[in-house]
């Protein structure tokens, strides 16, 4: 979640980046998770690229 609040709107490919310790997998996994719960917004922004951000972040740039 720092990380995404950190960068809002972030790509996933740089979520994953930011941690080294993960697999992509693992990051698209928890991503999913929290999107499905309502913590992350998933947001596709072309073919296989998606932004990544909190709804407060969403929120507050409306």
């Amino acid at each position: 979640m720092k990380v995404i609040i950190r960068s809002p709107g972030g790509q996933l490919e740089e979520v994953v980046l930011e941690c080294p310790d993960l697999t992509w997998n693992q990051v698209f996994c928890e991503l999913d998770r929290l999107s499905r719960v309502g913590q992350v917004r998933l947001t596709m922004k072309g073919l296989g690229l998606y932004a990544v951000s909190s709804p407060s972040a969403y929120n507050t740039s409306i």
